[in-house]
């Protein structure tokens, strides 16, 4: 069955067109910067005008998808983040998929289900077969429009140039002969003609992108119903009542002796065995986390899994795991209190100072698990989803290397202890820290050298690409010039 295409599927085409030609120059030339967020603009826009009689579902989710894809896109220009610099590659485009699958389904559809996982990777098989069937329509029009009288204007045209050829190069011989100039001027033809690999391979990737961007958002317009729209699932797998008191009654068990041995050395601020704090934190913080870890995990599925218990049961089963969140909850600002005794004594690092703000986020997602324990009604995978959403996009908004600089700066006011190798190794942030830690205290060995060395490394850089400009190393490169010393 052939595809039918009507004038603004033309128009949509040739948009996607000058989207691919974006991605490529955005993603495929120079480093990421600010060509990231160029190119979100360019296809937010492409497809806002491909659904402008669109009714969207989702709208409040959306916009806070949404939200998030442009904050994360923009970080690419602001900050120069390694770590984020790798993970948003691939969390930026899973984001978007997201976000048009969702804002494109039927309203009757949970996002918050796995069915909806299984929705968006069928829209996006989908935009394989419409693009291959696409490119089939494309094919057989040209071969249409061959036939008939245009095909005879090209044969004959072929038989003429056929014809020509023997003359032409008798002609040509005999020219060159006669003019050396005439002789250069043909000879360097071939070098202005030639087709470098590099663009055949740039060419492709232009194609590519455009239709995966044309057939992705061409099968959002068509009505799928893989679904049904449901109400709360019933979990295929269900935990007996008895058995899962037992196991969390024996876990409680455990976690309340260990809580009150937290209380008794570690809170009360003594400790045994001739462990200082620094050294009692570094021993068992990433037990601790990884524990609480195990807890969450347990306690979502006991949640999920024991749905046909009531009465007595329930409540036991309640009550039991309100004391492992409880518990939990112990252990995480025990582990929260021992990381942050460590940086005291030995620094802030980007790893330690990420970890914390997972610690709080975790408290976070306890708390919200604790309420779901006695109200049954609420959805965890949702609230779940949502905060995890705001945590990464947090994160990657209040530039976390320009934290970790500003409290090593300021312990170094009180201890007189800083690394300046580490931040000189961070990101263009630790740079921006290292000039003003030397325009405060000069005096810090190796420091004025390690300057020295930046800015002559500054001086010898070539000016950045329009893709790889990024907002605080171009503000690194601008106070190392203007550095005196």
């Amino acid at each position: 069955m052939e595809m039918k295409l009507e004038k603004t599927d033309w128009i949509f085409l040739l948009l996607c067109l000058v989207t691919g030609i974006t991605a490529e120059e955005a993603f495929f030339r120079e480093q990421i910067g600010i060509s990231f967020f160029v190119f979100i603009v360019v296809f937010y826009v492409v497809f806002f005008w491909r659904f402008r009689t669109f009714s969207f579902s989702h709208q409040r989710f959306g916009w806070l998808v949404l939200i998030s894809i442009w904050l994360l896109a923009a970080g690419y220009y602001l900050y120069d983040t390694v770590l984020f610099y790798f993970l948003n590659i691939l969390i930026i485009p899973a984001l978007v998929i997201f976000h048009l699958a969702l804002i494109t389904a039927p309203k009757g559809y949970h996002w918050n289900r796995l069915s909806f996982f299984y929705y968006t990777i069928l829209r996006i098989g989908r935009s394989f077969f419409y693009s291959a069937g696409f490119a089939k329509t494309i094919i057989r029009h040209l071969v249409r429009n061959g036939n008939g009288k245009r095909n005879d204007v090209w044969k004959k045209v072929f038989i003429g140039i056929a014809i020509s050829l023997p003359f032409l190069l008798v002609i040509l011989k005999l020219l060159i002969s006669a003019d050396t100039q005439f002789e250069r001027l043909l000879r360097g033809i071939p070098n202005q003609i030639s087709v470098q690999p590099e663009y055949i391979f740039r060419a492709a990737i232009v194609l590519i992108c455009t239709f995966l961007f044309f057939g992705y958002m061409q099968t959002l317009l068509q009505k799928i119903n893989p679904l049904k729209p449901d109400g709360e699932a019933v979990p295929s797998f269900t935990l007996d009542g008895i058995i899962a008191l037992t196991f969390l009654l024996l876990l409680d068990l455990v976690y309340l002796l260990f809580v009150a041995v937290q209380f008794k050395y570690f809170f009360s601020g003594t400790l045994s065995d001739g462990y200082t704090f620094a050294e009692y934190a570094r021993r068992g913080f990433f037990e601790l986390l990884f524990v609480t870890l195990i807890n969450l995990s347990v306690t979502t599925a006991a949640i999920q899994w024991t749905k046909n218990i009531h009465d007595f049961l329930q409540k036991a089963v309640n009550l039991a795991l309100t004391v492992l969140v409880l518990s939990s909850g112990v252990l995480l600002v025990s582990a929260f209190m021992r990381l942050a005794m460590y940086e005291e004594a030995y620094g802030f690092t980007f790893t330690r100072v990420l970890a914390h703000s997972f610690m709080i986020f975790l408290m976070v997602i306890l708390a919200y698990t604790l309420v779901k324990i006695w109200l049954t009604k609420l959805s965890l995978f949702h609230f779940y989803f949502i905060a995890a959403l705001i945590y990464y996009t947090g994160i990657n908004v209040v530039n976390i290397d320009r934290f970790v600089v500003k409290q090593n700066i300021t312990l170094y006011e009180q201890t007189e202890k800083i690394d300046i190798h580490y931040l000189n190794n961070l990101s263009a942030s630790g740079v921006l820290g290292l000039i003003e830690l030397y325009e405060k205290h000069s005096d810090i060995p190796g420091l004025k050298d390690m300057l020295k060395e930046r800015k002559k490394e500054s001086v010898q850089l070539k000016r950045d690409a329009w893709q790889s400009r990024n907002f605080t190393r171009s503000k690194a490169v601008e106070q190392l010039k203007e550095l005196e010393f």
